[in-house]
């Protein structure tokens, strides 16, 4: 396929240009390859925060803070803590994979597996990286875009905070961190406790019942400096929450508990020459509804991981990265049946370079399914860098990836369970392929200002789906679904006070039968802007949201057009002393009623007032 060689053509259109010292500030990403890499050798798409940057937008939630990046849509069935499917260029949130402090947050009992974004705050989180697109083979077979979050660590000395924060639904929030650190080690826990009363999450629901969410979060992450190489960690989270929702049938006195807890324990060695990870991880999660008090539903699901991450550098242009890793898969389901599946993987990646401006990586994984056998996936990327006499960068980018997905237990079970019926009971099963590749270019200037622009397409042959039209289970599609695009991003400080962000993704996104995929809309955009009032003392953030051209499918009606809408949200924060910060925000500024998905309602317009302590 010509897309293989995309990656060796892009350096080929650039210009020969007078090269200078670097005067930008370098950044370092981890996500693209599991390693440090600085921005410039990155031939991957990535977007980062960090925490001046989730601060300043002031949102509870993850997922609304993710809103704000390019390429990234997000569909929430009523309200904080309400169903919520995350989706990077128009795949599905179960391809999305997330990590928190290294350790994948999963939840193993969906009719699919993964993130259950919902119930992910932000509080204690200090930076997020996003890497989009296919990435099986350094993540995951199926990690059709990764979410890297790492909170907070003291190297040197003690600091702490609390946050407390009231607002519109009868929302409460309060949140603290506590670290400490020397040349011996460092610790940090962070605790959060969020509720809201929430508002009606179904239109039909006649009795306008408010609907709410109550999570308590538990983070606690140790490290232990054996000396200048060796380096114990672990990192224990626990995440409770209880989530009232409405029904689309029976009665809506309905009530969701869930509770994930997750651990890791890893041992780093860094040396000149090579680096080892070897860790051990268990995400484990049980969920359980009821109706009318009386339990109607009720899993238990756990992902043990033991995994080997190693890194050699070969000379100063040639370096290796690759690792191992066993997974076991578990869930047991309200009829008491245990499903179990486990699967290995190996990979390694060559990474190259030359002069300092042309890079490349290469790399291959091969996993090992107990129910769908052998797989190997790929993956190419690669950037060429012009360096500018006054400073500046010019970057261009490529890559591609391959991967699959196997059926989850759930699927499966369904489709073998007393609820499907023909021809779902009589589907046998494949596995997903995907592959996927982008082309870019960015410029970066001496004073930080970042402009972006990516072209991707990417697609997924022999989709899973569930039966919308007969109900009968979880259906195969023959053929390829598809999404394909346009990413522009912008970044720039305007003047020293003044910070311009934007973004647009346009997406192009189809089932086999050429019809939409559904929830995807065709345009995405954001435009924010950051004043500073008062240097170092009072700013305002201003962000403006907007969505055009998405689709939903009915059973019994077919596909239905969804709102074109624009949110706009603005938030302040103001530096009373070195210590002590106050904070006011408004959510949906302008009350725009609209859905994002058929039927369910979301938050007016709601201001939220707070204060932030730092030692």
């Amino acid at each position: 396929m010509n897309k293989l060689y995309l990656p060796a053509l892009i350096p080929l259109f650039s210009a020969p240009v007078a090269t200078a010292a670097t005067s930008y500030s370098e950044e370092v990403v981890v996500t693209s390859s599991r390693i440090e890499m600085p921005v410039r050798q990155v031939g991957t798409s990535v977007s980062v925060l960090d925490a001046a940057d989730i601060e300043a937008r002031g949102y509870s939630s993850v997922a609304d803070v993710l809103r704000t990046q390019p390429a990234i849509g997000v569909s929430n069935s009523g309200g904080q803590g309400k169903a919520t499917a995350l989706r990077i260029r128009g795949e599905e949130g179960y391809r999305t994979l997330v990590l928190m402090d290294g350790v994948e947050i999963s939840d193993p009992t969906g009719t699919q597996v993964g993130p259950q974004i919902q119930h992910l705050m932000s509080a204690g989180i200090s930076r997020i990286e996003i890497l989009r697109g296919p990435q099986g083979m350094m993540y995951g077979a199926d990690a059709g875009g990764v979410i890297n979050i790492t909170t907070g660590q003291v190297d040197e000395g003690l600091a702490g905070g609390f946050t407390a924060e009231t607002g519109r639904y009868g929302t409460e929030q309060y949140s603290g961190y506590l670290g400490a650190g020397n040349e011996l080690g460092d610790v940090y826990i962070s605790v959060s406790d969020y509720q809201t009363d929430g508002f009606s999450a179904l239109k039909s629901d006649a009795s306008k019942d408010e609907d709410g969410y109550d999570n308590e979060t538990y983070h606690v992450k140790v490290g232990l400096n054996l000396n200048e190489q060796w380096r114990l960690q672990g990192v224990y989270r626990d995440v409770s929450s209880i989530s009232l929702f409405d029904s689309t049938s029976g009665s809506n006195n309905r009530k969701s508990n869930y509770d994930e807890k997750t651990y890791r324990v890893s041992l780093n060695y860094s040396g000149e020459v090579f680096s080892h990870t070897l860790a051990v991880a268990n995400t484990d999660v049980l969920r359980e509804n009821f109706a009318d008090g009386v339990s109607s539903f009720a899993t238990n699901g756990d992902i043990d991981k033991l995994e080997y991450l190693g890194s050699a550098k070969l000379s100063e242009v040639l370096s290796l990265v690759y690792g191992a890793e066993s997974e076991t898969e578990e869930i047991t389901t309200s009829s008491g049946d245990v499903e179990q599946r486990d699967q290995l993987s190996g990979y390694l990646e060559l990474q190259s370079q030359f002069d300092n401006r042309l890079f490349f990586t290469a790399g291959v994984r091969h996993d090992d399914n107990d129910d769908f056998g052998e797989h190997t996936s790929y993956r190419l990327t690669s950037a060429y860098v012009v360096d500018f006499a006054d400073g500046s960068m010019l970057k261009y980018k490529a890559s591609y990836g391959t991967g699959f997905r196997a059926p989850s237990l759930s699927e499966i079970a369904y489709n073998n369970g007393p609820f499907a019926f023909a021809p779902a009971s009589e589907t046998t099963l494949t596995e997903e392929t995907s592959e996927g590749f982008d082309v870019g270019i960015e410029y970066v200037t001496a004073d930080n200002s970042r402009i972006e622009l990516v072209y991707f397409d990417q697609e997924i042959k022999d989709e899973l789906y569930f039966d919308l039209s007969g109900f009968s289970g979880y259906l195969q599609a023959e053929g390829i679904s598809r999404s394909k695009g346009v990413e522009a991003s912008l970044d720039s400080p305007i003047t020293d006070r003044l910070n311009l962000f934007a973004n647009y993704t346009y997406n192009d996104s189809h089932n086999p039968d050429g019809e939409n995929r559904i929830r995807r809309p065709v345009h995405l955009a954001n435009l924010g802007v950051n004043y500073d009032i008062i240097p170092s003392r009072w700013s305002v953030t201003m962000n403006v949201r907007a969505s055009r051209d998405a689709e939903n499918e009915i059973f019994g009606v077919g596909y239905v057009e969804l709102d074109d809408y624009e949110v706009i949200d603005i938030s302040t924060n103001f530096q009373v002393t070195d210590y002590a910060e106050v904070y006011a925000r408004v959510e949906n500024a302008t009350d725009e009623d609209y859905e994002e998905v058929t039927g369910y309602n979301v938050a007016g317009a709601a201001a939220y007032a707070g204060v932030r302590m730092k030692f």
